[in-house]
């Protein structure tokens, strides 16, 4: 009489064959994974030797069995897997991306970029707004102030051409219109603090229209608001300005600056309009060498003001004949911190080891109620044709510019304003002063 098997081996021989069949589907996969690599090189091969010899030897290596491929060991399966992965594509078995090349690591991802918008028109977007758009992606216009003066009147446009629909305001519908405007210039190119802070200006007296006044009377009064704004808050100030930095430039003084602000561009030639004897020490970098524009500026006047031009790196042998250093700004922020072109924190930093007083000319339309810590929270990547000796495709190699950095408090001597000059830790109180509740 046979005896039967206990339920304790059965068990267990039906947990081998379901251990077995994991297995055996592990190395399938495996195998697969190989075979895909090894068609890959195999293919990219076939195509390089099908350039440099005859067709017979390319087909043949295209042409390779696939008992072969099978033979490649799982490690390749795995080295393509484990292979780094850019932002917009995957990347190959040759480490090369079958998409578009990254932009940069991912610390960097979150860094504006700028982008052609000519293809991405949606909703009702004037032709002004595509023609502003079109020139701040492609950066013919440039500059904080430039910017937010070529949106102010591109506005105008927008408003003037404005049509209220029936059974409607024009206090509550034109805010609705100017929406997809604004969106399209943001995603042309991020929007400065000197825009945002205009935009802002401009919904609130949007807000504030009289809903009695005649839709044409209305429009005209808005677009009177914004010449207003353009007017004090930018000219007057720039030229109220002028007056407390030129004070500040001694007859025989050199004076250093960094890239290109059009404010100390006008204070320079404000200086030597008023016959003072001075020197500039122009100190530039890539991408967007702007301190050329400058120098040109300087140069072209009667009789030319001397200057001397250089590179980022030569300040450290320059700073010690400067006397003062005049710095732009694209905004200030909370904290007292310089959000400006990319080099300006280098710059102040060398000037107050030195002991050179920083003087950063700034109008009070630029200043934020934001706190900037660093240049890697906020920060905008200057496009690739700025880079003329990019690193090749297969490279591993990637240019990154960003545009802007922050430069703390205690490297600014003090700020020009035109209410006056203040340190940088004062700028929350200016408002108070002022009688305002914000500026």
């Amino acid at each position: 009489m046979p005896v039967p098997e206990p339920e304790s081996a059965s068990a267990e021989s039906q947990s081998l064959t379901k251990a077995q069949k994991k297995a055996e589907g592990r190395a399938r996969q495996e195998q697969q994974r190989a075979a895909k690599a090894a068609q890959k090189q195999q293919q990219q091969s076939g195509q390089n030797a099908g350039s440099s010899s005859n067709k017979s030897k390319g087909s043949t290596v295209q042409k390779k069995p696939a008992s072969e491929s099978n033979k490649i060991p799982s490690a390749a399966a795995s080295s393509s897997k484990d292979a780094p992965t850019t932002r917009e594509g995957a990347v190959g078995a040759d480490g090369l991306s079958d998409g578009p090349k990254s932009r940069g690591l991912r610390i960097f991802s979150h860094f504006g970029l700028p982008k052609t918008p000519g293809h991405q028109i949606k909703g009702d977007i004037h032709p002004a707004i595509v023609k502003l758009g079109l020139q701040f992606s492609e950066f013919k216009i440039c500059g904080a102030n430039a910017r937010c003066i070529a949106t102010l009147t591109a506005f105008k446009t927008v408003i003037q051409d404005y049509v209220t629909p029936p059974h409607n305001t024009l206090s509550r519908h034109l805010m609705t219109h100017l929406s997809p405007q604004i969106t399209h210039l943001v995603t042309a190119r991020p929007m400065s603090v000197t825009m945002g802070n205009a935009i802002r200006q401009l919904k609130l007296e949007i807000s504030g229209s009289d809903i009695d006044l005649p839709e044409q009377d209305a429009k005209d009064a808005l677009c009177q608001e914004i010449d207003n704004y353009i007017r004090d808050r930018i000219i007057i100030a720039d030229e109220v300005i002028e007056d407390l930095a030129v004070k500040k430039i001694k007859d025989g003084d050199v004076v250093l600056t960094y890239a290109r602000s059009s404010l100390v561009e006008k204070i320079l030639l404000r200086a030597h309009a008023l016959n003072k004897r001075f020197s500039v020490i122009v100190i530039d970098s890539r991408p967007l060498l702007e301190g050329k524009t400058l120098l040109h500026s300087l140069t072209s006047v009667i009789p030319p003001i001397p200057c001397t031009y250089a590179l980022l790196p030569a300040l450290p042998s320059l700073i010690t004949d400067a006397d003062i250093v005049l710095l732009g700004a694209h905004s200030l922020h909370a904290n007292g911190s310089v959000y400006s072109r990319a080099g300006t924190a280098m710059v102040a930093m060398l000037a107050k080891e030195h002991s050179v007083p920083v003087m950063l000319c700034c109008e009070t339309y630029k200043f934020s109620e934001t706190v900037m810590l660093d240049g890697f929270g906020k920060n905008e990547l200057a496009p690739m044709k700025f880079s003329p000796d990019a690193p090749k495709s297969n490279s591993n190699l990637e240019v990154l510019n960003p545009l802007y950095d922050s430069t703390p408090a205690s490297c600014i001597t003090a700020v020009v304003t035109e209410v006056g000059l203040i340190p940088p830790t004062s700028i929350s109180s200016i408002p108070l002063a002022l009688g305002r509740t914000t500026l």
